[in-house]
């Protein structure tokens, strides 16, 4: 097991990455205070690992559940009341520790819930995709969606641990695993030159699912999440870089309808096209949106976004977006290989060219 730190002080928080995690009774017991434990779960993950969860908290704490349905297209308000409903109903008070038992969607509303009982109680990430495995889980973004805007509920609520338990993707359909790999990619095109190059050489390993190469993605993306988070936490500067890729993406996924592509489908495209804008802007080499083209291509993403938006569309549902100050359209996209920068200063009519308008 290797533990990382998220250094935010007295909020600071571990990150344990190994196997056999999600049934270690005493990593929860070191991180749960009060005696009310509530598991939030879906559908698919529940009967896979619920047990485990339940049988490591056996003894010791009043534990109940509560289960949702699996699907990005449920990451809503409503959908969220039914963990408010829980709560309640087991009348759980300021002291109690939720846990989010599965991938991105589940870890979200939990930690929103979480952010928002009783205004504010603690919770544990147990996340068991490898997108949330490297990205959601870290770092204390958590939120619904709207039917307008992927996200755009929610609050900064950190965990009180992450529990990686890389075990976990052994379960996980081919889909899931390409889509958690747009993340890991990510971090290698942000400011992590080696780390991308280590992606090229052994992307192979990775689709394959070969578990030292996994291991050693997760621990290196943590590490450059965590680092990014310790210096921004809420996104006043830096940390809007790890949304390289997600401006472009979430207009996908909301314009074709929450759960059509998967979150790092999106963000797979949105990166190429985050390449794409810069090549036309002159920032990078036809060689460099050619090397990442190809390795997303190489995680089983798709590379361009869905024709049926269309341009005007496209650019609409980009207006809708956190990185959107003062009605200025902001992107993440990169003034060099490996060098993302956020900016406002591109061409309007050349980001029309790269959504295809």
């Amino acid at each position: 097991m290797r533990i990382l730190t998220v250094d935010l002080g007295d909020r600071a928080y571990p990150i344990y990455i190994g196997t056999d995690l999600i049934g270690d009774a005493e990593l929860y017991r070191r991180h749960i205070g009060g005696r009310q434990v509530m598991v939030v779960s879906n559908e698919t993950v529940a009967p896979l690992y619920l047990d485990r969860v339940l049988h490591a908290l056996g003894g010791g704490y009043r534990v109940e559940t509560v289960i949702l349905p699996d699907g990005e297209q449920y990451k809503t308000l409503e959908v969220l009341n039914r963990i408010y409903d829980a709560l309640l109903g087991a009348r759980f008070d300021r002291r109690c520790t939720l846990v989010a038992l599965g991938g991105g969607v589940i870890g979200d509303m939990t930690g929103f819930a979480a952010a928002s009982y009783q205004r504010g109680v603690n919770f544990i990430q147990v996340p068991t995709t490898l997108l949330s495995q490297v990205d959601s889980s870290v770092g204390g973004k958590t939120g619904v969606n709207h039917p307008l805007g992927k996200n755009m509920i929610g609050a900064f609520h950190q965990p009180l641990a992450v529990l990686a338990d890389t075990g976990s993707l052994d379960t996980l359909p081919d889909r899931e695993l390409s889509a958690g790999l747009a993340e890991v990619i990510k971090y290698g095109l942000i400011n992590d030159a080696e780390f991308f190059a280590w992606l090229e050489a052994n992307m192979d390993a990775l689709v394959a699912r070969d578990r030292d190469a996994l291991a050693y993605a997760i621990e290196r993306s943590c590490t450059d999440k965590a680092r990014v988070v310790a210096a921004d936490e809420k996104e006043a500067g830096q940390r809007a870089l790890l949304n390289l890729g997600h401006t472009f993406g979430h207009a996908i996924e909301t314009g074709m309808g929450y759960g059509a592509w998967l979150h790092g489908e999106g963000v797979g495209a949105g990166m190429c096209m985050a390449a794409d804008l810069s090549h036309r802007m002159g920032w990078i080499g036809v060689d460099d949106l050619a090397r990442t083209n190809a390795l997303v291509a190489r995680a089983g993403l798709p590379t361009t976004p869905p024709a049926e938006l269309g341009g005007d569309r496209f650019l609409d549902l980009m207006a809708v977006d956190k990185k959107v100050l003062d009605g200025q359209l902001r992107l993440v996209l990169m003034k060099g290989m490996c060098q993302a920068v956020v900016t406002a200063d591109f061409d309007a009519d050349k980001l029309r060219e790269t959504v295809g308008g």
